[in-house]
């Protein structure tokens, strides 16, 4: 059993896992304290086929790799691991810019959905609303697979242990539990991510100086196999949680220190609170502009 990564599977399962047990637990409580109990069944049918499809694709693109001869392997290998870095990143900031008003913005897209009365509409709410985390989460998990390699097993059972603890936390959320610093955990989560992105970004930088399309940097930075290799024990952990390797390439460790020092910087600033919604005076009457 890789420990490394069973760790990094298990904290992309927990972490993309919360986002949609979040987002379906919040749509099934509104549906229900509004008097639509009935119509819950539409919310899991469109949930339960966002999750298929998330699974399809992320088959589909995992028996891929592989299948192509050098170059080929390395070109599609590199662009798969980008691909997740790019997702990722993205997502980060998705999220902290939206999660203060993720449920409000979710409520009103449930009224407009249950005053036109439109029962499909509720499927494919929920399927909208769970498919990017899926893909997300396929897409992320093949460029942790190719990075690992022989760790996919355990980064695989890692992470359907995640995404059961995920089910938990949205089946407390949704029972009416605040216990939760829901903020906390996204931040804190978050870096973990930031950290694992950099580790796959770095992975693809290697693969392209490997066979050339990089043709600087190609000499090894340090290295530090006779202290801390990366093929066992404690390296083989940081190789699959961080992307560790004990002899970088030059290119290879500028990108990933970069990746870190830029991202993070980014993720941790302050938050610019929003301005409050500007008044216009009409006679005695006062409407707000939206």
């Amino acid at each position: 059993m890789d420990v490394g990564a069973l760790t990094a599977g298990f904290l992309t399962g927990l972490r993309e896992g919360v986002e949609a047990a979040l987002i379906v637990a919040i749509v099934l409580a509104y549906v229900v304290r509004s008097g639509n109990a009935s119509q819950a069944a539409k919310v899991w049918l469109g949930a339960g086929s966002a999750v298929a499809a998330s699974l399809l694709a992320g088959i589909v693109i995992f028996l891929t790799v592989g299948a192509f001869e050098e170059p080929y392997e390395q070109l599609f290998e590199a662009a798969t691991l980008l691909i997740a870095a790019v997702v990722v990143t993205w997502m980060l900031f998705w999220m902290r810019r939206q999660s203060a008003g993720l449920r409000g913005e979710l409520h009103a897209r449930l009224d407009r959905v249950l005053s036109e009365g439109s029962a499909l509409g509720l499927a494919v709410l929920a399927f909208t609303a769970v498919i990017r985390e899926g893909l997300e989460t396929s897409l992320f998990l093949v460029g942790q697979a190719t990075a690992v390699g022989p760790g996919t097993a355990s980064l695989l059972v890692g992470a359907l242990a995640g995404l059961a603890g995920a089910v938990v936390i949205g089946w407390i959320f949704y029972t009416g539990s605040r216990r939760i610093d829901l903020r906390a955990f996204f931040r804190w989560t978050g870096i973990g991510l930031v950290f694992i992105a950099a580790g796959l970004v770095s992975r693809a930088v290697h693969e392209l100086v490997e066979i050339g399309v990089i043709p600087v940097g190609g000499q090894t930075a340090f290295d530090l196999s006779g202290i801390l290799p990366h093929e066992e024990g404690i390296g083989q952990f940081l190789r699959a949680i961080l992307g560790y390797s004990a002899t970088p390439e030059v290119a290879t460790f500028v990108v990933h220190v970069t990746y870190l020092v830029v991202i993070l910087g980014l993720y941790l600033r302050p938050m610019r609170p929003n301005p409050p919604p500007a008044r216009v005076e009409v006679g005695s009457s006062a409407e707000t502009v939206r």
